[in-house]
């Protein structure tokens, strides 16, 4: 298997920030606790627009991040729960070592 970065933009309601970020940061403790295909997740918030959150994600491959990891009961319930402080689904994108 290859390893995948994984990048998840999400954009918070502007009076959810908060609310928002704590739920992300549970999600995430979640997620490195329970899935050993995930080596590693960073939480980023643009410095001029807080309502800005990038997940970078480390993952064992593109198919464990869609397949089971999407697949776990604190992902689906996040995802359920997650229009309330969301302006929108978010950006999901794959990304690996560029090889000039």
């Amino acid at each position: 298997m290859n390893d995948v970065t994984v990048m998840v933009s999400y954009r918070l309601q502007p009076d959810q920030v908060q609310a928002a970020l704590r739920a992300i940061a549970t999600l995430v403790s979640a997620v490195l606790r329970s899935e050993s295909a995930c080596k590693g997740i960073e939480i980023l918030q643009e410095n001029f627009d807080q309502t800005r959150v990038t997940l970078i994600e480390r993952w064992a491959s593109r198919d464990e991040f869609l397949g089971p990891h999407m697949q776990q009961p604190y992902i689906q319930a996040f995802m359920r729960e997650a229009s309330a402080f969301l302006v929108g689904p978010p950006e999901i994108s794959f990304w690996h070592p560029a090889q000039p």
